[in-house]
């Protein structure tokens, strides 16, 4: 099987985008920790290699000003410039690792990337050079060094490749020419009627002067002294020598490879750093990673495999139709064996169906594992964050990360980035105070964020916790009822969980001012919508002046889940057993009215009681004078649910619905079971939010 350019380009640029996210993510953990200790040598190693594998990558792939801009930041990593700057070179980290993004931002959308004017001014600075200085004539009078970037020697491979033939021309320009930039345009178009230009230096008449010199790398089929005669310029060229360059006896390597290569020699340069000692000095580390074995590397590569995760996701629906598919299955023996209870095959059926759910199970939790990631990969980007809101703000906080390597879903990790990068900027931001705040109140000078993870049945636990002011609960109500949200009758019933829930509203803020960081109420609700749309829930707790913890829910999965089935009103709904607390059965006559809520009381608790039918229906439903009632736990509340008939506990594969198929917000998905019918899968946040707005059968709303 072949592949076309196109298709190798693409492959090509895919694997460099994802690499790239890798990379720079390592330039900030070394920029941050160069922060606090500028002379740590195993962090600048780091950031050299991070910036020499994105230099090579980047030409590869043919983003040439990626390329020559890390080259230049290259220049300025040395180890003597380095002790001389040590207070300067995390903040060029920083600024190279924010550059970059933006770069490759640009190059994903087919746009222009910018031009690294920050970072190019603080290379200057460390170099002592003024910003756009120019060679001078010397160096321009200097013989020709030919000295070609990664992305102009893939260029010179790919015309080997095509059978032609490439030369390295060197032409001094005339001393006497008035006009240098003039010269040099004359000069480059003597050089396009003598074949294709695949290297020029300098590459625009700007950086011309004068006597200078230009270098070119030269595809044409016709032989020197004819390229030399058509490069004559009378006046312009002073001087012209051209060189054949040798074809390599490999040949030319393939796009794909070089980057391969390229990624591998990072790897094993990566590894052999590591296991260096700490007292040997940086050229001895350079030289012993330079050094390391090559089968490490390839060793490691072969033991690394990137898959697209989209061909995860379709191996993991398969597993789902297998498991519908073995739910038929027990079905249809389990009508067998009512109807031939004493058939010899009825227990080899019954061994046939116990193996293949062994190896269903086993595949399942497989797939599973492909999918699972630790949440370090999302913790890492924070730190940076929190640094750069301290700084801005000029505040002392710290971050504490526990918990890395809880593992959890690849989409649902995905879909958590962006409400926890929320959440941390509100704890540095709101939550912390000033260093004078905290002085007058006791406290150390330096906040704290916090950021946990674990895991806590079939779901994952993400806290995030500061030691700052708190959740003021007053001035919450107070813009809740300047906003018209709700009267202060209407308040003062509230509780301090639905108090503290009025700041996921859009466009709630209780801040005075908008800022750059926060202030125009957009943030919490979004966090709110993600976790709707995950199946989670998100809880406060906050104690003035002690801080304030958002402990965000989450299910570890959204493929499958263990429900427990029920009827209601002739429908079949599921809810995850995970939220299931206990199941009771009550009388009609156990149920009171109170504020225009149905409850009921379970030993020394007084719970709500959800009737479904009731939720977007006026309809009355004749009940039984006995009820099953399921109480369901949603974080730090409490409800019951009655349902007509219990149908047991099953594993569901989670099918989404398409909005005009259901319109119901009660609803987060179905499933299909053995037998073809459709159970709705019910959303627990959202059957909570209904709670205080639904009224008892019967009762005056």
């Amino acid at each position: 099987m072949t592949f076309s350019p196109d298709d190798r380009a693409s492959e090509l640029r895919d694997l460099f985008f994802e690499s790239a996210e890798e990379i720079l993510q390592a330039m900030n953990d070394a920029g941050l920790a160069l922060e606090e200790h500028p002379s740590d040598k195993e962090s600048l190693r780091s950031v050299r290699r991070a910036v020499h594998t994105l230099k090579g990558d980047s030409a590869a792939c043919g983003y040439r000003e990626l390329s020559e801009l890390a080259h230049e930041l290259e220049d300025v990593l040395t180890p003597d410039l380095v002790k001389v700057h040590a207070g300067l070179i995390a903040e060029v980290v920083l600024t190279a690792a924010d550059t970059f993004r933006d770069m490759l931002a640009a190059y994903r959308n087919n746009l222009q990337p910018p031009d690294g004017g920050a970072l190019r001014e603080y290379v200057q600075r460390l170099l002592n050079k003024p910003a756009g200085a120019r060679r001078d004539k010397a160096a321009q009078e200097a013989a020709a060094t030919f000295s070609w970037t990664e992305y102009e020697r893939l260029l010179i491979a790919e015309s080997f490749r095509r059978g032609e033939t490439v030369y390295q021309v060197a032409m001094h320009l005339a001393g006497e020419a008035v006009l240098p930039a003039a010269a040099y345009e004359l000069a480059k178009k003597a050089l396009e009627r003598a074949g294709k230009i695949l290297a020029l230096r300098p590459e625009n008449s700007t950086e011309v002067v004068s006597g200078g010199l230009m270098e070119a790398a030269l595809a044409t089929t016709q032989p020197a002294d004819w390229i030399r005669q058509r490069c004559q310029v009378p006046s312009v060229v002073a001087q012209i020598s051209v060189s054949r360059i040798p074809l390599m006896e490999t040949g030319p390597r393939d796009v794909l490879d070089i980057l391969v290569e390229s990624e591998a020699a990072a790897v094993s340069a990566s590894v052999a750093g590591e296991s260096a000692h700490a007292g040997e000095g940086d050229d001895e580390d350079e030289t012993h990673s330079a050094n390391a074995p090559a089968g490490l590397a390839h060793a490691v590569a072969e033991n690394t495999l990137r898959v697209d995760a989209g061909r995860i996701d379709t191996v993991m629906n398969l597993v789902g139709e297998l498991i519908i598919g073995k739910s038929m299955l027990q079905r249809t023996i389990a009508e067998f064996e009512r109807r031939f209870a004493k058939d010899a095959l009825r227990g080899k059926f019954s061994d046939a169906l116990a193996f293949q759910s062994r190896i269903l199970n086993e595949l399942q939790k497989s797939v599973m594992k492909i999918r699972m990631v630790p949440v370090e990969q999302l913790f890492r980007r924070f730190p940076r964050i929190v640094r750069d809101v301290a700084k801005q703000l000029n505040k002392e906080i710290a971050l504490e990360i526990a918990g890395q390597n809880t593992d959890l879903d690849k989409s649902i990790l995905d879909a958590l980035a962006e409400p926890l990068a929320h959440l941390i900027r509100n704890a540095a931001d709101h939550g912390i105070e000033t260093v004078s705040e905290r002085a007058a109140a006791g406290k150390p000078g330096s906040g704290t964020v916090r950021l946990d993870a674990y895991h806590e049945g079939d779901q994952v636990v993400i806290e995030v916790s500061d030691d700052g002011r708190g959740i003021d609960r007053e001035k919450i109500i107070r813009r809740a009822i300047e906003r018209g949200l709700m009267s202060a009758t209407e308040t003062s019933r509230l509780n301090e969980a639905e108090i503290n829930h009025l700041i996921f509203t859009p466009g709630f803020s209780t801040a005075e001012n908008v800022t750059e960081i926060s202030g125009r109420g957009v943030g919490l609700d979004v966090v709110k919508a993600a976790l709707d749309n995950l199946k989670g829930s998100i809880e406060i707790e906050t104690e003035a002046g002690k801080g304030t913890t958002f402990r965000l829910i989450v299910p570890l999965t959204l493929a499958s889940i263990q429900a427990l089935l029920f009827h209601v009103a002739g429908r079949l709904y599921a809810v995850p057993i995970a939220s299931v607390v206990e199941i009771t059965r009550i009388t009609e006559a156990e149920v009171h009215r109170v504020d225009d809520h149905e409850v009921f009381q379970l030993r020394q608790q007084v719970l709500t009681l959800v009737r479904l039918e009731r939720l977007e229906s006026s309809e009355t439903f004749e009940r039984s004078k006995r009820v099953f009632v399921v109480v369901i736990g949603a974080g730090s509340r409490r409800f019951g649910l009655a349902v007509d008939k219990l149908m047991g506990e099953e594993e569901l594969v989670i099918k989404a619905l398409e909005d005009q198929l259901v319109t119901s917000p009660l609803v987060s998905g179905a499933s299909i079971l053995g037998d073809g019918t459709i159970v709705l899968i019910l959303n627990i946040p959202a059957v909570v939010s209904h709670l205080a707005r639904i009224p008892a059968v019967g009762a005056t709303a």
